[in-house]
């Protein structure tokens, strides 16, 4: 009885490993990609003691960016107990930023100067 070319078993079984590799690769390659839908994102300018606007509606799962143009320090925080977000002090140029998840209407305020107000509507 003849023994098998264990070299040659050896390459085909390699080949056919590599050919599915490449097969599936190519896949993957052809394969639609489909990216999660993004919210559009809004932006509030604080300036002269002001956010403008002063109420914004945005879609849930959005993201809101609060830019100080003042020469002042600023800070965003929600009046909400337990607060769902509060900015450090914002210098002039800098910027603080959250995403709003879930509906409902959320108010905010500068902890530095009180009379400052705001609202998110989140629909």
């Amino acid at each position: 009885m003849k023994m098998p070319d264990l070299q040659g078993v050896w390459i085909a079984k390699t080949a056919a490993k590599t050919m599915a590799a490449l097969c599936f690769a190519a896949a993957l390659a052809a394969a639609p990609v489909f990216a999660a839908e993004a919210k559009p994102a809004a932006t509030v300018v604080i300036d002269n003691f002001s956010f403008s606007p002063a109420q914004l509606s945005v879609a849930a799962g959005s993201t809101v960016t609060w830019e100080n143009h003042d020469d002042m320090p600023h800070t965003i925080v929600n009046d909400a107990t337990p607060r769902e977000f509060k900015s450090a002090p914002l210098d002039s140029g800098e910027h603080f930023s959250q995403t709003f998840l879930k509906p409902g209407t959320y108010k905010y305020f500068c902890s530095i100067h009180p009379h400052m107000t705001g609202t998110i509507v989140v629909k």
